[in-house]
């Protein structure tokens, strides 16, 4: 499965113009739209959108509509995929891991209690914008974990298809699991009205991570 995957990858990369797109998508400090694309290669309109079509099946890209708030048609944008992260030479996940291991060395602190101050601060960038789970669940996608969503009434479980941190995970699980589950924590201690329940750790190569997280009903306080 991990073959097919880079083969499938290395093909759309064997393309001069696509690694072009590729490489500017990836170093690009925010998403891209098609026009900029197409000024930058020097090609037409639909060639861009060609290229883009065959890196966004390949996974090595992301494409989404624009939110756009004045008139006009929103434009289709383009990110580097969160699994494309740390290959072909583009910035990793594990730049992330390492400067959360590092911070917690530093101030001497276990790594869930690290994770969780980082979901923290990542929650006060989402907060706000939609519900909770909804936003627990574009996070864990963003950073790679593949999840699938199973709700049962308040309680919703999210099976993880992919741990981006399998490497390190196969040797050290309990650092990298405590971890992932403060940030858990975090993420849902700063978004309100969601409780973290458990992670349940697999093996990390085989995936099938289990995080369950449940709605909180409000208080008579919140309500008032």
């Amino acid at each position: 499965m991990l073959d097919d995957e880079l083969q499938h990858e290395a093909r759309a990369l064997g393309d001069p113009t696509r690694h072009r797109l590729f490489r500017y998508i990836a170093d690009a400090a925010g998403p891209v739209g098609v026009a900029e694309l197409t000024e930058y290669v020097r090609l037409n309109h639909n060639a861009v959108r060609q290229h883009l079509a065959i890196l966004k099946d390949a996974h090595l890209v992301t494409e989404e509509v624009e939110e756009r708030l004045r008139p006009g048609r929103p434009r289709l944008l383009y990110r580097l995929h969160p699994e494309a992260a740390g290959k072909w030479g583009t910035p990793g996940a594990y730049a992330w891991l390492a400067a959360m291991l590092s911070d917690a060395v530093r101030r001497r602190l276990d790594p869930r209690q690290v994770g969780r101050q980082d979901g923290q601060r990542r929650a006060a960038e989402l907060s706000g914008t939609g519900d909770g789970i909804d936003l627990l669940e574009t996070e864990i996608i963003g950073r790679g974990f593949r999840p699938t969503r199973i709700e049962r009434g308040r309680r919703v479980e999210f099976v993880l298809g992919r741990c981006p941190f399998a490497e390190v995970a196969g040797s050290d699980a309990a650092t990298v699991c405590q971890l992932h589950l403060g940030l858990a924590e975090g993420l849902a201690e700063g978004l309100g009205g969601i409780a973290v329940d458990d992670l349940v750790a697999k093996d990390p190569r085989r995936a099938g991570c289990r995080l369950t997280v449940r709605r909180q009903l409000a208080t008579a306080g919140a309500r008032s």
